[in-house]
């Protein structure tokens, strides 16, 4: 059996980490679950410790990538075979998990996405109106520019084989890093697949995206992808 640990990045989640751990572990016992408290001001980390999480507390606020990073060093310094990125906030079901290892297990990727919109996805909670049309904006960009062939390129449901682990253990994007993680890993030449899930509203607490950042982040995440086609493979 692979040695799987499940990545679950959190800040200020404490309302929502308890449920969200719970969740994990009901669908996937075997599996270890991580939760990355970046640098939360609330009791994320004692609630993910007393549902039964192992936790890694930043000394301070990170953002999500480095917090993702986090992970991907303590799953590449544990020798996991696959390493799954769950966010804290319970928008994600773990009852999608078998599928989105599937792929890994059966050496059909090196990455598999969890998306909302693949044309066989059930319906579900897609996000507003407004970043759904971020989303499809970045999709056809790094469609057009790596040929992933993505529909839901900011979910940060996604599973990784050691490969990814290994490459994102040494460097992963910052901020809001998952259409610029796709680009790298295409860079090295990794096989990504999506898998239809459904995703639930969060169920408390409010997003790290908000409103008046839109623009800044579609300009930055769009100089971030370019910036990454123009620069040398290593």
């Amino acid at each position: 059996m692979p040695k799987i640990l499940i990545i679950v990045p959190a800040y200020n989640e404490a309302g929502n980490i308890g449920r969200t751990v719970e969740d994990i572990r009901s669908v996937d016992a075997a599996a270890d679950v991580l939760v990355i408290d970046d640098g939360s001001k609330d009791a994320t980390a004692q609630e993910a410790r007393s549902h039964g999480a192992r936790v890694v507390s930043l000394p301070f606020n990170l953002g999500i990538g480095g917090a993702v990073q986090t992970g991907f060093q303590y799953a590449h310094q544990g020798g996991y075979d696959i390493a799954v990125q769950i966010d804290g906030d319970g928008q994600h079901s773990a009852v999608f998990l078998p599928q989105l290892l599937a792929p890994i297990a059966a050496s059909r990727a090196d990455m598999v996405i969890g998306s909302r919109f693949a044309a066989e996805t059930p319906q579900g909670f897609k996000s507003t109106f407004g970043r759904r049309i971020g989303i499809r904006f970045f999709a056809r960009l790094i469609n057009a520019l790596t040929g992933a062939g993505v529909t839901d390129p900011t979910s940060g449901f996604r599973a990784h084989n050691k490969k990814l682990i290994a490459a994102f253990a040494r460097h992963y994007p910052h901020d809001f890093p998952e259409p610029e993680a796709i680009v790298a890993a295409r860079r090295i030449n990794a096989a990504i697949t999506e898998v239809p899930v459904v995703m639930r509203a969060r169920g408390a607490g409010s997003s790290s995206i908000r409103y008046f950042k839109s623009m800044y982040y579609m300009l930055k995440v769009t100089f971030a992808i370019l910036l990454h086609m123009v620069r040398k493979k290593e």
